[in-house]
């Protein structure tokens, strides 16, 4: 669901991941930071994703999934 929301939306913070996964499910799942924090490096060693520093849409520094 991570790499389908990414595929569809672009890069993306966790948060926003998180949340977007909660709607694809019909609220069925819920992804807390920590569970997305271990996918997401999981999934970055693995070479499916590559992260990004960069300012969010208030202007502060955050990590960007893509």
């Amino acid at each position: 669901m991570v790499l389908k929301t990414l595929d569809v939306l672009g890069p993306q913070h966790g948060f926003g991941i998180a949340r977007r996964v909660e709607q694809i499910s019909g609220e069925q799942l819920a992804l807390n930071q920590g569970t997305f924090v271990s996918t997401a490096l999981r999934l970055e060693q693995e070479g499916a994703i590559v992260s990004e520093w960069g300012p969010s849409e208030n202007n502060r520094r955050r990590a960007f999934t893509g």
